[in-house]
């Protein structure tokens, strides 16, 4: 938990990419302390990468773009996410082609690849982005905001006007086995009537019930259902919270923070972050080990008027 980590060896993933339907294939490689994550595309001449950072995020619709002047790689959501859930540090990632595989539409794949190659603990301390104040980011209803914790916690609220989905919210601290049990499975969704209008688009053309959940105008296409089957049967918000740790990853540093969603999709996400970067009165720069605060910040208050939440208290 106090020192920088990487993986014990190389490991791949093979599979398909969600909007482009062509073969991809991903290498996780370890990388030496202090190097952050890169992602690479070995396909082209050079090899040229781009560090995972917010300023690289190029486009948000529909997934998470990341890239620089030689090359741009879609839907990295779901690959990041297990690296957020783990703490992993410093990685190189190698990729064939444009986008990351989709696997089963979840994290899965790539969180058992990664155990699967071990981890390193290294001789370098982590820093932590340690939130000391909120900092708030809103786009009309659509809001996403931090504030200080003592770990990192997520709470997200969604809402769509669809039988099967409606509003559901969920609240989870993250760590290596929350993340494992109650939403590295929950896979990616979308809505039948949308995949023709996608597919014109060049979006969408390796989507299938294999990868995703669709949804038609009454209910779940999908023959098996849902992979989480609660009263709430909430697999929808667990995949939109999964997405929200992925986004996350482009800070560059480990987050200590209670993050707090209300409709917030990819571009949000990637505003909040810039505005966590471009705050730096409100967090610190921490050492845990050898700065480990004693105190913790005063409870406070998001009025009702800008929380859609309904004036949640958070007192860490």
């Amino acid at each position: 938990m106090f020192l920088q980590r990487t993986i014990r060896k190389k490991v791949t993933v093979d599979g398909i990419g969600l909007h482009t339907g062509a073969p991809a294939s991903i290498s996780f490689r370890p990388a030496p302390p202090n190097a952050g994550i890169h992602v690479v595309r070995t396909d082209l001449p050079g090899s040229p990468s781009v560090a995972v950072q917010a300023q690289h995020v190029q486009a948000t619709q529909m997934a998470t773009t990341l890239g620089g002047a030689a090359f741009s790689v879609s839907t990295v959501e779901h690959c990041f996410s297990s690296l957020a859930a783990f703490r992993i540090d410093n990685l190189i990632i190698e990729l064939t082609g444009p986008e990351i595989p989709i696997g089963d539409g979840s994290a899965k794949v790539f969180m058992d690849a990664l155990m699967a190659a071990g981890f390193v603990d290294q001789d370098e301390p982590r820093k932590y982005a340690y939130i000391t104040q909120p900092i708030f980011y809103g786009d009309g209803e659509k809001h996403a905001y931090v504030v200080p914790y003592n770990g990192l916690r997520v709470t997200c609220t969604i809402d769509f006007a669809h039988p099967s989905i409606g509003r559901q919210s969920y609240d989870l601290d993250i760590n290596e086995t929350s993340f494992a049990r109650e939403l590295s499975s929950a896979r990616t969704f979308g809505f039948f009537k949308d995949v023709e209008a996608m597919r014109a688009r060049g979006l969408a053309r390796g989507g299938s019930l294999q990868n995703a959940i669709v949804l038609d105008d009454s209910g779940i296409m999908n023959p098996e259902g849902l992979r989480f089957t609660s009263e709430t049967a909430n697999e929808f918000v667990r995949h939109k919270m999964l997405d929200a740790l992925g986004d996350l990853v482009t800070l560059g540093m480990p987050l200590m923070g209670h993050v707090v969603l209300y409709k917030a999709g990819h571009d949000v996400m990637n505003k909040l972050v810039k505005k966590i970067i471009e705050s730096p009165d409100s967090y610190r720069r921490l050492e845990l080990g050898t700065e480990m605060p004693t105190t913790v910040p005063q409870a406070f208050e998001i009025s009702a008027q800008t929380n859609p939440l309904a004036a949640l208290w958070v007192r860490n």
